[in-house]
């Protein structure tokens, strides 16, 4: 009997613990929007980056043959490092002129805290933009539409 009260209270601290983990991030609509550029469609990264400018997290991989992670650099080190599964966070990489909307989800307390979401671009035979956009994770920035400096025109996030 006190095994079965045991396994009954750990499966309700376990189900507690989730709840209060999935309570603290909020999700966001991710709408980017490519520039008209020629060739290849892009590979783009959206990771979380700590208030030190360090890699933390990733968010979003748009791009999902990974053979060509290689080719966003500075995130594929990190990537590499942290080995960490990102099949769940892919989907298909983004052509000039196209739109991608995605929802990713971000810890509230990241909110205010100096952290921010980096953009990183790559397209097969051309320039990689290791910052085309990067957005502050405070109250304006997340409500501000972002303009790019590569391959991305802009992107906008709206609180789901």
């Amino acid at each position: 009997m006190k095994s079965i009260i045991k396994t009954a209270l750990t499966g309700a601290l376990i189900c507690l613990v989730s709840f209060n983990i999935n309570a603290q991030s909020s999700k966001y609509k991710c709408m980017l929007q490519m520039s008209n550029y020629m060739g290849e469609g892009a590979y783009i990264v959206v990771s979380l980056i700590n208030a030190k400018g360090e890699y933390e997290k990733t968010l979003y991989v748009m791009g999902d043959d990974k053979k060509w992670y290689s080719s966003l650099k500075e995130w594929n080190k990190f990537h590499a490092k942290k080995g960490d599964d990102i099949s769940a966070k892919t989907g298909a990489s983004v052509t000039g002129g196209d739109r991608s909307i995605t929802t990713i989800e971000i810890e509230d307390s990241k909110i205010n805290k100096g952290y921010k979401l980096r953009f990183e671009s790559a397209v097969e035979d051309q320039k990689y933009y290791v910052n085309d956009l990067e957005i502050p994770l405070t109250a304006a920035g997340i409500a501000e539409k972002t303009e790019g400096k590569g391959y991305i025109r802009y992107v906008r996030l709206n609180k789901i």
